[in-house]
C-alpha cells in the first residue's frame, strides 16, 4: 500500500509546475546549489562586460582626445601639468612617466643627455607604466575565461547528479513510466542549460574585449615610440 501510495504521489509530481521557476524548485538540492552558483557565474560575468566594454570605450576615447591635444603643437610641459602630472587615463599616464623621467633625467644627467641612458630609463618607464595600466584594464578577464571553460561542466555534474538522483527513486518505486522519468530529468537538465547560459555570453565576451585590449595596447606603445623618438631627439638638441 505504501509503495502504490509513493508511485500516486511521484506521479502526482510529475505533472506539477514545469516552468523555470518549478524545475528549480523541485530539483535536489545538489541541484539547486548548481543552479545558484552558475546563476551568480552569469550575474557576474555580466557585470564584468558592461564595465569592461564601458571602460574600454572610455579609454579609447579619452586616448583620442589626448593625442589629438598632444600633436596639436602646444607646449609638452604645459600639456605634461594639466594632465600627465597626475594622469586620470592609461594614455596620460604612459605620456607623465616619460616626461616625469625625462625632466628628472635633464636635471641630473647634464652633459650626459647624449648618450642612450636617457632614452633607455624613458623607455622602462613608458614599458612599466603600459604593463600597469593594461594589468588595471584586464582585471577579471581571467574570471571571463574561467566561466567560460569550466560553466558547461558545472551544468553537467548538476545534470549528472539530478539524472543518478531521479533514476534511483524511480528504481525504488519500481515504476518506468515517462511521465515519472521525464520531470526529474527535465530539472536535472536545466542545470546544463544555465552552465551554457554562463558560459557562452563569457566566451564571446572574452574573445572580443581580449581583442579590443590588444588593440589599444598596441595603441598605447605606439604612442610611446613616437613619443620616446620625439624626447631622443630633444635631447639631443641640448646635448
Amino acid at each position: 500500500m505504501d509503495r502504490a501510495v509513493d508511485a500516486a504521489n511521484l506521479a502526482a509530481a510529475s505533472g506539477g509546475d514545469l516552468s523555470l521557476w518549478g524545475l528549480f524548485v523541485q530539483a535536489s538540492f545538489v541541484v539547486k546549489l548548481v543552479m545558484l552558483g552558475l546563476i551568480a557565474a552569469s550575474i557576474w560575468v555580466w557585470a564584468i562586460i558592461f564595465e569592461k566594454t564601458i571602460s574600454v570605450r572610455r579609454a579609447n576615447k579619452q586616448a583620442a582626445g589626448f593625442e589629438d591635444r598632444f600633436w596639436s603643437g602646444g607646449s609638452l610641459d604645459d600639456l605634461y601639468e594639466t594632465e600627465g602630472a597626475k594622469p586620470s587615463h592609461p594614455i596620460a599616464a604612459v605620456f607623465g612617466a616619460a616626461m616625469g623621467e625625462w625632466r628628472r633625467s635633464a636635471r641630473v644627467a647634464g652633459a650626459d643627455l647624449s648618450r642612450g641612458s636617457v632614452s633607455e630609463r624613458v623607455d622602462r618607464a613608458m614599458a612599466i607604466t603600459v604593463t600597469r595600466e593594461l594589468e588595471r584594464l584586464e582585471r577579471w578577464m581571467i574570471f571571463l575565461a574561467t566561466v567560460g571553460s569550466t560553466a558547461p561542466f558545472i551544468g553537467l555534474f548538476g545534470t549528472v547528479w539530478g539524472i543518478m538522483h531521479s533514476f534511483s527513486a524511480i528504481a525504488a518505486m519500481h515504476n518506468t513510466n515517462l511521465s515519472v522519468v521525464a520531470p526529474g530529468i527535465a530539472e536535472a537538465l536545466f542545470a546544463t542549460a544555465i552552465g551554457l547560459v554562463a558560459a557562452i555570453p563569457a566566451v564571446i565576451a572574452y574573445n572580443k574585449i581580449n581583442s579590443d585590449l590588444a588593440r589599444f595596447a598596441a595603441r598605447l606603445e605606439a604612442f610611446g615610440t613616437e613619443f620616446g623618438a620625439i624626447l631622443s631627439r630633444q635631447s639631443e638638441e641640448r646635448a
